[in-house]
């Protein structure tokens, strides 16, 4: 199995990586240099590894989501060591929010308590206002230059906004759902928020202590 998986990678990951390489840069360049607009690149799951180098090049950043890292062996991305070129985000639309994943598996959440929190003892088996609004500040404190939350993890990290209805029900897209494709609704109206004096000085609050206010 060992052998047929060298053989595997080597075929599909290294065989054409200079050819990958090349048709990539090729159009890309052309993409970058048509438009005045920042180019980010989903640069998620199985790829090439000329594709970072590329990227790099022509100053294309990078997606970093901290539950999909993308270096081998590793559970959890350190947001410290993102590149700065790049997006920090704590899922994507096909993913659940930080409170549903919470709840997804508690040997995973145990794990990113313990040593990514650097908190200690048992895990909390919910995710509420304190805790969210601690993954969220870890996200903002990210080296990349772009930190993008969705709204439901910023609601959920103030007690006032809080939605104690099923995590599942925060879910955006679920792909292999066609029943539940963009479905999401917010629990509170953009009135409502916006006259939320309480969650727009916490929302400044942090973007400000992590510099991005």
């Amino acid at each position: 199995q060992h052998i047929l998986n060298g053989v595997y990678t080597q075929f599909f990951f290294h065989r054409h990586d200079d050819f990958w390489g090349h048709e990539g840069r090729k159009k890309l360049e052309k993409l970058v240099t048509a438009t005045d607009m920042l180019v980010c690149g989903e640069d998620l799951g199985m790829i090439p590894n000329c594709v970072e180098g590329v990227m790099n090049d022509l100053m294309i950043l990078s997606l970093e989501v901290q539950r999909m890292p993308k270096q081998q062996g590793v559970r959890f991305g350190t947001t410290a060591d993102y590149p700065y070129l790049s997006v920090c985000t704590p899922a994507t639309h096909d993913m659940s929010t930080l409170r549903g994943w919470w709840e997804e598996d508690m040997e995973s959440t145990q794990e990113f308590y313990n040593q990514v929190l650097k908190r200690w003892g048992n895990a909390p088996a919910h995710c509420g206002p304190e805790l969210n609004a601690e993954v969220v500040k870890h996200q903002l404190d990210a080296r990349s230059v772009f930190t993008v939350l969705s709204m439901q993890d910023w609601l959920n990290s103030d007690t006032s906004t809080y939605n104690p209805a099923s995590a599942e029900d925060e879910r955006i897209n679920i792909p292999k759902n066609p029943q539940h494709y963009w479905k999401y609704r917010m629990h509170v109206s953009m009135e409502a928020l916006l006259n939320n004096d309480a969650v727009k000085q916490k929302v400044t609050s942090m973007l400000n202590e992590s510099g991005r206010g």
